[in-house]
C-alpha cells in the first residue's frame, strides 16, 4: 500500500531573522484563527474538483488509497499557534485521508514552548519537535534577530521530555554572524549533551533574499553582516560537526542531517526519495510523481482564495523525464545510502559512460555494485559533482 506524506505550512513568526529567505511574516495573533480555518477547507476541499484545474495526477494518487504515515507542520514558527488552532488543522486529516500516523512532527522555537503547550501537542498526536536551537551563544542568536536565548533551550528541552516526547530534532547554523571556531565547538558540545535524537546543521546561506543576505551582497554593514565567517571557516565548521557527531554515536544520513539509529526523519526521505506528499496552506508545495504544484504564497491572498470556494493552487508544473532525471541526482546523492545508478539509467534510457570512473579515481565518489554515492567528506561539492553526471547523462541520452 503507497504511503504519503502530509505537510502544512504556517507561515508566521514572531520575529524575522535576519537570514531568512523564506514566505514568512509577522502578523497579528487576530489572523491566526482565519488562517487555520482556511487551512481546514483546504484539506477537505483537495478531493473535489475545486483544488486544481489540470491536477490529474492528484486523482490518480488518491485513488490508489495511500496511507498517510507522516505529518509534518512547519513554517515560520507553527508552535506559535493556540494548540487549538493547530488540532483545527490536523483534525480533518483522518476524516479525508487514511491516516495511520507513525510520525508526526511540530517544528517549534524554544521560547514558545511551556508545560500546558507540550501536553496539548502530545494529545493531539505529535511525537516529534523540531526545535529551532541554531545557537547556543547570545551574542550570535541576537546578531541574527532571533527571539530565544540560550537558557531558554535548557528551559524548554525537559518540558518536552516531561510531556512524553521522545524524538527532539535540534537545527544549528554554521555560519551566523560572530560565529567563531570556539562558539561553534559550544554550540556542537552544547547540542550533544541534549542529547536530541536528530540534529540538523545548516549552511549559511546568502543570497538576495534575507535581509543579511542583501546587505552583504550590497556590501553593507547591518545585521553583522561583516562579521560572518569565512566560506573556509563555514566549511571547516561542517567538517568538525561531522566528526564529532559520528563520535557521540550520531549517523549522517544526508548532507545536512544526522540521527542516532532509528530517528532518520521519515518524512524528510520522502522528499529526497521522490516520494509522494501533499501540501497544504500558504507557499506548500505537493508532488504526486508526475506533477509538483504550489499555494500561493501570500496568506491573505491564500485565505481569500479557500474563503471564497476557490482553488488555492498558484502554480503547476508537469514533471518530465529530464527533470526527474535531474531530482533523482541531486536528492540522491544528497543522501549518503546514494543511488541505484543501473535502475537510473534504465529507467530514463541514459548510460553514463565512462563518465563515473574519473570521479571514482578521484574520490569524489564511490561506486559498489550498482549503487552510486558521494562520500562523506565530499558532501560539501557534491553539486558540482552532480553537474559533471547531469552533463554525461545529457551527452549519452
Amino acid at each position: 500500500m503507497p504511503k504519503l506524506g502530509v505537510y502544512i505550512q504556517v507561515p508566521f513568526c514572531q520575529t524575522k531573522c535576519t537570514y531568512c529567505n523564506f514566505h514568512t511574516g509577522v502578523v497579528s495573533p487576530g489572523r491566526f484563527g482565519p488562517y487555520a480555518e482556511a487551512v481546514r477547507k483546504e484539506i477537505a476541499l483537495h478531493r473535489s474538483s475545486k483544488v486544481a484545474s489540470g491536477l490529474k495526477s492528484l486523482d490518480t494518487l488518491l485513488c490508489d488509497g495511500p496511507v498517510v504515515d507522516t505529518v509534518y507542520v512547519g513554517g515560520g514558527t507553527p508552535s506559535l499557534l493556540p494548540p487549538g488552532l493547530l488540532y483545527t488543522m490536523l483534525e480533518h486529516l483522518p476524516l479525508s485521508l487514511d491516516c495511520r500516523w507513525e510520525e508526526v512532527t511540530l517544528e517549534a522555537d524554544p521560547e514558545t514552548v511551556d508545560a500546558e503547550k507540550a501536553a496539548a501537542w502530545v494529545a493531539m498526536g505529535f511525537n516529534r519537535i523540531s526545535f529551532g536551537s541554531q545557537s547556543f551563544v547570545d551574542e550570535e542568536l541576537k546578531a541574527a534577530g532571533r527571539m530565544h536565548r540560550r537558557e531558554d533551550i535548557y528551559r524548554a528541552v525537559p518540558i518536552l521530555r516531561a510531556a512524553g516526547i521522545r524524538n527532539i530534532s535540534f537545527d544549528l547554523i554554521a555560519g551566523l554572524p560572530k560565529q567563531t571556531d570556539a562558539s561553534w565547538r559550544q554550540s556542537l558540545a552544547e547540542t550533544i549533551a541534549l542529547s536530541p535524537e536528530h540534529i540538523s546543521i545548516y549552511m549559511m546561506e546568502i543570497d538576495e533574499g534575507s535581509r543579511l543576505g542583501l546587505e552583504v551582497l550590497q556590501g553593507g554593514v547591518r545585521y553583522s553582516a561583516t562579521e560572518i565567517p569565512s566560506e573556509e571557516a563555514m566549511a571547516a565548521f561542517y567538517e568538525l560537526a561531522q566528526a564529532e557527531l559520528k563520535a557521540a554515536g550520531y549517523l549522517q544520513y544526508e548532507i545536512s542531517n544526522w540521527a542516532k539509529p532509528g530517528f532518520e526523519s521519515r518524512h524528510n526521505q520522502k522528499y529526497w526519495r521522490r516520494e509522494p506528499y501533499l501540501g497544504f496552506g500558504a507557499g506548500a508545495h505537493s508532488f504526486s510523481g508526475s506533477q509538483r504544484w504550489a499555494n500561493r504564497h501570500d496568506a491573505a491572498a491564500y485565505v481569500a482564495a479557500l474563503g471564497e470556494g476557490k482553488s488555492a493552487v498558484e502554480t503547476l508544473d508537469e514533471v518530465t523525464p529530464p527533470m526527474a532525471l535531474e531530482e533523482e541526482l541531486f536528492l540522491g546523492l544528497r543522501q549518503t545510502e546514494g543511488i541505484n545508478l543501473r535502475r537510473i539509467e534504465g529507467q530514463y534510457g541514459v548510460s553514463f559512460g565512462d563518465k563515473v570512473a574519473p570521479l571514482v579515481a578521484a574520490g569524489m565518489v564511490e561506486m559498489q555494485g550498482g549503487t552510486l554515492r558521494v562520500p562523506a567528506e565530499k558532501l560539501t561539492v557534491s553539486n558540482e559533482i552532480i553537474v559533471e553526471l547531469l552533463r554525461a547523462a545529457q551527452v549519452a541520452a
